[in-house]
């Protein structure tokens, strides 16, 4: 009787675990750690990846059919700019579509802190708060940023921090922290930020290390001072004993091009010297700032109203023009690393009537267009926008990029921010990262060029840049783990975004599963939201 009773009871049990929610049969398993690939089925029960391996007497309420295509841990987009475009479009189009399952936020402006009355939420824990009510399709995790924490203290007053306001900056980290941050994140290219000296940046980064975070710095010169720039952010590293994450690292300055292996080497030697010291890059050969970045620092005191009164004045046009022609102090002058050629911005947000048919020209064609001296058109337009002008700058070389890629301890990140063509954001330009970063890496450095081998480039964008942050529960694809997985086929996924043309989704990717949740499936957005906030104290 007890015989039967047990054979009773194991057959249900034994069915139940040959039955998933989903069953992805015959996939090529490139599973984000560098190894070569396998052919298996992955079966998802709930949020998580349950079993990998010969599932043919399996079944599931959803069966996709991978022969020919890979199956991949969702990108892990390192650095993204997403913090706000996912309150207006929580779809997350352009990063879902490339296949990214997780945003990493809050590069040197993060959601918070902010001062009550700014927003719906005052920290950056309750940011988070804000996006768990609301839903969102990817997850995300952010940085707290320095800027935010700086301005927070300080304001936009253009002068250096004294000991006591840096106090009040390390609390605002502290805090942060503990509300779930990844660590410190800067952008010490522009004022406000600019300001920080190094022994200042060491005291913050102290704090965000002595909570388990990582430091993760857009350098303070990317062009003629990169290599006192990169010196410094290996001593915060060393000072602070805090890992290292260098921003879109790159060579911006024609002045430097084909140096890249000499920027490596000194990191390299930091890390032969046991400095953890890494680094991140996007696949393309321009960068987007603002027009503005071509004002010098000090025409920024004050804020945006400040730097308008300065615009407008005949005295200080003429001093900002001798310093962008022949700088007195160091700064990393946007103008001079496109070795002066206007014909190498491109203008991708305008919204004053007489400039707007210029969106996606160069700052060449406008001043063409309206005669005179090219300065005074650059602060004539500054003006006419309230200050601000999203702008491409052709600024590095390919061979520079791949360099830094090709280097064990550099993974992808995007620089860009979720949106779509018929949100809110679809009559903008952006640079086409904001789309094709992911699929550009797959396609054109992968199987094109060959530059990269599939398993190293997908541990470039999954598990690389989970380690970096210290997420455990994803990136690989491996049982017991969170089911965030990308299907895609590897003879077509392509970037199809361009510079003239950027809102244009990738070509090859076509399943795409968060926590479980199918996001995108052949191609067409669900519509679910299953994404989740990630708390570097609750992993």
């Amino acid at each position: 009787m007890g015989l039967v009773i047990a054979a009773a009871v194991a057959g249900p049990v034994c069915l139940a675990q040959n039955v998933f929610d989903v069953l992805i049969r015959d996939g090529l398993v490139i599973d984000g750690s560098g190894s070569q690939g396998f052919v298996a089925d992955v079966g998802l029960r709930g949020d998580r990846i349950s079993r990998i391996g010969d599932l043919s007497d399996s079944t599931a309420d959803r069966v996709i059919d991978a022969r020919g295509l890979v199956v991949a841990p969702g990108f892990i987009d390192i650095h993204n700019h997403s913090d706000f475009t996912l309150l207006e479009e929580p779809r997350c189009e352009s990063m879902i579509r490339q296949g990214v399952t997780t945003m990493v936020l809050g590069e040197g402006g993060s959601a918070g802190p902010v001062k009550a009355g700014e927003r719906e939420w005052t920290t950056l824990g309750g940011y988070f708060d804000h996006v768990e009510q609301r839903g969102v399709a990817a997850n995300i995790c952010s940085y707290v940023g320095l800027t935010q924490v700086w301005r927070y203290v300080k304001g936009d007053a253009l002068e250096p921090a004294d000991d006591a306001q840096v106090g009040a900056m390390g609390e605002l980290v502290a805090e942060a922290m503990r509300e779930g941050a990844m660590g410190l994140s800067n952008s010490l290219l522009m004022p406000p930020s600019s300001l920080v000296t190094t022994e200042q940046l060491v005291t913050l980064a102290k704090v965000a290390g002595e909570h388990g975070g990582l430091y993760s710095t857009h350098i303070r010169d990317e062009g003629r001072g990169v290599f006192d720039a990169v010196a410094e952010a290996v001593r915060v590293g060393s000072e602070a004993r805090i890992r290292v994450d260098i921003i879109h690292l790159k060579i911006a300055d024609q002045a430097l091009w084909g140096r890249m292996a000499e920027v490596v080497e000194m990191i390299d030697s930091a890390r032969r010297a046991g400095l953890d010291i890494r680094a991140n890059v996007y696949p393309y050969t321009a960068g987007q700032n603002n027009l503005r970045a071509i004002i010098p620092p000090w025409a920024h005191d004050g804020g945006n109203d400040s730097l308008l009164e300065r615009l407008r004045s005949p005295a200080a046009r003429a001093r900002i023009k001798r310093d962008i022609l022949d700088p007195d102090q160091d700064w990393y002058n946007h103008y001079l690393a496109v070795g002066s050629d206007w014909s190498r911005m491109l203008l991708v947000q305008l919204s004053g009537a007489a400039n707007t048919s210029f969106v996606g020209r160069s700052m060449k064609d406008l001043i063409e267009a309206r005669g005179g001296d090219p300065f005074d058109v650059l602060f004539d337009v500054l003006v006419e926008e309230g200050g601000s002008v999203r702008t491409v700058y052709f600024h590095h070389r390919e061979d520079d990029m791949l360099h830094a890629l090709r280097k064990p301890y550099v993974s992808v990140g995007s620089d860009g921010a979720a949106i779509s063509p018929g949100g809110p954001s679809g009559s903008t330009h952006p640079h086409p990262r904001w789309y094709g970063t992911f699929p550009r890496v797959l396609g054109r450095y992968v199987r094109e060029q060959g530059a990269l081998a599939l398993p190293d480039a997908v541990r470039k964008m999954t598990s690389m840049n989970a380690e970096k942050l210290g997420i455990l529960n994803r990136g690989l694809v491996r049982e017991g783990l969170l089911a965030d997985l990308v299907v895609f086929n590897p003879d077509t996924i392509a970037d199809r975004a361009t510079f003239s043309d950027p809102h244009q989704f990738p070509a090859g990717i076509l399943h795409v599963f968060v926590n479980g949740g199918e996001v995108l499936t052949d191609g067409a957005h669900t519509g679910r939201l299953p994404g989740r906030v990630i708390r570097r104290n609750r992993l």
